[in-house]
């Protein structure tokens, strides 16, 4: 069974959240991100599968090692998605703080 995966489901598992972010910094071993984690190794790999799958990591054979790197153009397609919505909110927030300062009681 072909699967589909979504990139905004990958990243509401905080767990997957937490790959991407150690995998940011620098490209890193299966092993080596399991090593940051108090699950199983399978587990931490079927979670790196699903970021490989919805294309936010790459993968480099480097001899026997596979090693994990983030993809910026995908993340960068992520973050350009979601920025309308980020500001949207934080205009609301603003209006919303001004209304209040304005209301406050003296």
């Amino acid at each position: 069974m072909n699967l589909r995966r979504d990139v905004f489901q990958a990243i509401a598992d905080p767990t997957r959240r937490a790959i991407l972010l150690l995998v940011a910094s620098q490209s890193m071993t299966a092993g080596a991100i399991a090593a940051n984690f108090d699950t199983a190794r399978p587990t931490v790999s079927k979670h790196l599968q699903i970021l490989t799958e919805c294309e936010l990591l790459t993968q480099e054979q480097n001899g026997r090692e596979i090693h994990y790197h983030i993809n910026a153009k995908k993340m960068k397609e992520v973050a350009d998605f979601i920025e309308p919505f980020r500001q949207m909110w934080e205009d609301r927030f603003n209006k919303l703080e001004a209304l209040m300062k304005k209301h406050k009681p003296k």
